[in-house]
């Protein structure tokens, strides 16, 4: 495990791709939280949950940062360098409310 992330300076602003796991919502499933890919906006479930969405993205596209967004946390993930980063203030905001299942 990396000490520091090598990816922290590729983190981008961006769009969220939905107002709830994208896969979730297309089939119904439920999520325990949400995690946002700081490379293209894709929302995704948390590996707590039972599809782990945001992994799954993870595998197929190599996206390295995460970013906890339910709500928006102030912490992200890199899957490479297995650390967490503090975004401070580049928290991305929720486009509107946020599903909830618990």
């Amino acid at each position: 495990m990396a000490d520091e992330c090598r990816h922290a300076g590729d983190i981008k602003d961006v769009t969220p791709s939905a107002l709830g796991c994208e896969e979730c919502l297309k089939s119904g499933s439920q999520w325990v939280h949400l995690r946002l890919c700081r490379t293209c906006g894709h929302v995704g479930c948390c590996d707590d949950s039972p599809n782990r969405h945001a992994t799954k993205h993870f595998h197929a596209t190599r996206h390295p940062l995460i970013e906890g967004y339910d709500p928006p946390e102030g912490w992200g993930w890199c899957y490479i360098d297995e650390v967490f980063l503090d975004l401070g203030d580049r928290t991305t905001p929720q486009n509107g409310p946020i599903p909830r299942f618990y």
